[in-house]
């Protein structure tokens, strides 16, 4: 009869799961008769745990399976109901959420008044809907269910130049109200650092767009002097998030306009639990390596304790930049460095299906819909949802229902399409010739 791989009860384990199993039965057994070791050994300890988490078969990527996912979640949620606060409250983990742009739209009314909009910008949306295992180096927290679950904080800029201390402080408290801490960069770092490095170089070679030439850009605005004002604005964010921290706060950084924060925070704070989630393609590592600074980049993202993908294969790619570019050691885990292991992994994100079931039931949605069914009846409708960005591929979408419509002509009269297109990046220069 074969031996059950799980079974502890063996005398020697011969895989590296088992073992691992084994260490943590040891674990417990020492706590319970040698209390006094426990302190000592908490660190190897965090480490066994978070490594036998990570070993899943036939998953290298360290994803927990769904119904272990979702009795840690269950977990992590008691031990939050559990915890109380000096006043009594419960207590939730902090969670600070930094991305360049705060989820809310300021707006000037006078010297020392705001109005704020709820962004409808794609990482908004995408957090609203997120579920994910977060790893760091001492802590294992479910994102599950999204943010809600977190006492969560969101550092950003607000979008707008605001040099005046009295605009500033005024803006500071108006967007404490919705949780948030702004980022104050002036127009000249907006300029080399947003439109400049993400936008006119990281942005198109992450989407397979290449590099642009050296001499189409003003003298102001070379590689170099990008590359510094992106430095700069990141240091810049890290300084808000210093000021704000607390001991056991965890630190989501969001997307490629942040690649340097994950560095800057652990040199603030070396124990500071640090994610890193990029919501854009990574490329192959052949595409990446024409990247000016791409070493620079790569192991200041490496400083993070969890790097996140959207897929699969851009984890594939993030790893095998850090092999070949950098000369690392690629594991099942994520990428090692002299001991020290950054875990990558994939993270598929979804959307709040909850609020578009609500939505649905609304009566005027109902009416919307009533008078969409009139508008398009007898006709099937083609939709369309999308950016309008340069990647989206709008125009092709376009010339294809033309095309099928010239080849098609009994089709004319019996379908449309609707094409909803939401602007975005209004300053790069690419983007406005879609407008």
């Amino acid at each position: 009869m074969p031996r059950n791989k799980y079974n502890r009860n063996s005398a020697i384990p011969t895989t590296r799961l088992e073992r691992l199993l084994r260490e943590r039965e040891l674990r417990k057994f020492n706590r319970i008769f040698h209390p006094n070791e426990e302190a000592s050994n908490g660190y190897r300890e965090t480490e066994l745990f978070e490594h036998e988490l990570s070993l899943r078969e036939g998953n290298n990527w360290g994803i927990p399976p769904e119904e272990e996912f979702l009795e840690g979640a269950a977990a992590a949620r008691s031990l939050n109901q559990g915890c109380e606060r000096q006043d009594g409250r419960p207590s939730k983990q902090r969670l600070l959420v930094v991305a360049n742009r705060l989820p809310v739209s300021a707006v000037r009314r006078g010297e020392d008044s705001w109005s704020l909009e709820i962004s409808g910008g794609g990482l908004v949306t995408a957090l609203l809907g997120f579920s994910a295992a977060f790893y760091s180096s001492n802590l294992l927290i479910y994102l599950y269910g999204g943010v809600k679950e977190f006492e969560a904080k969101w550092i950003g800029w607000a979008g707008v130049n605001v040099p005046d201390k009295i605009g500033q402080r005024a803006l500071t408290i108006a967007l404490a109200e919705k949780r948030c801490i702004p980022v104050f960069l002036d127009e000249e770092i907006v300029h080399q650092y947003y439109n400049g490095y993400c936008n006119n170089i990281l942005w198109p070679l992450f989407h397979y767009l290449g590099l642009p030439q050296e001499d189409r850009l003003a003298t102001t605005r070379s590689f170099q002097s990008q590359f510094d004002a992106y430095k700069k604005a990141n240091q810049m964010f890290a300084d808000v998030v210093n000021k704000h921290y607390e001991e056991g706060d965890v630190v989501w950084c969001h997307d490629y306009h942040l690649m340097f924060l994950p560095k800057c925070l652990k040199e603030y704070n070396y124990t500071m639990k640090v994610g890193w989630f990029l919501h854009t393609p990574f490329p192959s590592s052949e595409i990446h390596r024409t990247l000016p600074s791409r070493s620079e980049l790569l192991r200041s993202v490496l400083a993070a304790d969890l790097v996140g993908f959207h897929t699969y294969d851009y984890a594939r790619h993030f790893v095998s930049a850090c092999t070949r570019i950098l000369g690392l050691e690629g594991t099942p885990e994520g990428v090692e460095d002299q001991g020290k292991l950054t875990r990558v992994a994939a993270f598929p994100i979804g959307i709040d299906s909850d609020r578009f079931i609500r939505a649905l039931k609304l009566p005027q949605v109902q009416d919307h819909i009533k008078v969409l069914k009139e508008m398009f009846a007898g006709r099937k409708v083609m939709l369309g949802v999308d950016r309008l960005d340069m990647i989206k591929g709008i125009p092709q979408k376009i010339l294809a229902f033309e095309k099928f419509l010239e080849e098609n002509p009994n089709w004319r009269d019996k379908v449309v399409l609707l094409q909803i297109a939401v602007p975005t990046r209004t300053d790069v220069p690419e983007c406005m010739l879609l407008y």
